[in-house]
């Protein structure tokens, strides 16, 4: 990698593709999908979220950091950020801060640079989603109060001017909280070993329904089964593991937990008007938890179940049953058995509620 590195500079926060038609950054220039606005409007959009000039190269910031320039390429590719020209002045003091603190945590000893890499890909990530996120409500907030296409650099600018510091502060409260969290679960747990009731929701025939209404109606759709969904599983005590339109991965470190949430997924869903019915599928075993993500046979099983579940139903594995025996909150029964996709056979339970018939 050292030594076939792309040619270009380092991976900056541009909008859109770097690299327009002649090699020049595609920042908004006519031609663009803001045909006819200037360069420099767009320029100070940018800034405006930036919140400082641009003032340097890619080579410049390497220089400043004090590393060649291929391996702050890897550290800025790694948050997410494309490569841009050589020439292009594209970075910002706060930029050259970033890499000396990429750097930094490698050359302390914090962590290896490997590790370095994967923290940085996991803050691209997710950053990614939240400021795409956040710019969609933007946009709509705009669409809502009439503003013109052509009007829109200057409205997003004052917008900018207006709520990036307090979305800043935000950020890092949110992060801090979601840190001390997290660490409290695992810091004493062995990750090699990890034992978790997994929970796989889904909305049923949301293919079909998504092409029976508006791109608008499908939006509003999503957005109330995840927030719903987020809702039920943080206050019932488990952890949204991530959302995928039409349905809902989560966790729990206790079967009942995971039960309870399944349960009242199901139910709240099914009161909701104009929302499809709701499927949810449990298994209970190791699992590989990764940068935020959980892996293994557990969650391909409970994914396996949740599609042979029937509408407004709850199947469990027989390992997740186990752990429900006695626990009177909750009624089982056995199915017949099926034949689980790259699983084999299994006799899965359906869970109830005690009092229900």
């Amino acid at each position: 990698m050292d030594g076939d590195e792309p040619a270009g500079g380092l991976g900056g926060p541009t909008e859109g593709p770097v690299d327009g038609p002649a090699g020049r950054p595609a920042n908004g220039s006519a031609g663009g999908p803001m045909g006819g606005l200037t360069d420099g409007l767009m320029s100070g959009l940018t800034e405006a979220f930036l919140r400082e000039p641009r003032r340097y190269t890619s080579h410049q910031v390497a220089d400043m950091a004090g590393v060649p320039v291929y391996r702050a390429r890897r550290f800025w590719r790694a948050l997410g950020f494309p490569n841009v020209p050589d020439e292009a002045v594209e970075f910002t003091d706060s930029d050259v801060e970033a890499l000396k603190t990429l750097v930094g945590m490698v050359t302390s000893g914090v962590y290896d640079e490997e590790h370095v890499l994967l923290l940085a890909r996991s803050l691209g990530r997710a950053t990614t989603r939240l400021a795409e996120s956040h710019a969609e409500l933007g946009v709509e907030e705009l669409d809502q109060a009439g503003v013109p296409l052509a009007e829109r650099p200057r409205a997003w600018r004052r917008r900018a001017e207006r709520v990036v510091p307090d979305l800043a502060r935000l950020l890092v409260y949110a992060w801090q909280r979601q840190l001390a969290a997290a660490a409290g679960r695992i810091a004493v747990q062995d990750m090699s070993a990890v034992r978790l009731a997994v929970g796989f929701a889904d909305l049923v025939a949301f293919t079909r329904l998504s092409r029976q209404i508006t791109g608008g109606e499908l939006a509003r759709l999503i957005d109330r089964f995840e927030g719903r969904s987020a809702d039920i599983v943080t206050s019932s005590g488990g952890r949204v593991v991530k959302t995928l339109g039409d349905s809902v991965l989560f966790v729990s470190d206790k079967a009942h937990v995971a039960a309870e949430i399944a349960l009242r997924l199901v139910e709240t869903h099914a009161r909701g008007k104009d929302m499809p019915e709701l499927r949810v599928g449990l298994a209970s075993g190791p699992v590989i938890w990764r940068m935020g993500d959980v892996f293994g046979t557990t969650v391909n099983l409970a994914s396996r179940l949740t599609a042979l579940s029937l509408p407004g139903t709850i199947l469990a594995d027989p390992q997740l049953a186990e752990e429900l025996e006695g626990d009177r909150a909750f009624r089982l029964r056995e199915v017949n058995r099926l034949s689980v996709r790259g699983l084999g056979e299994l006799a899965p339970y359906t869970v109830m509620r005690a009092e229900s018939t």
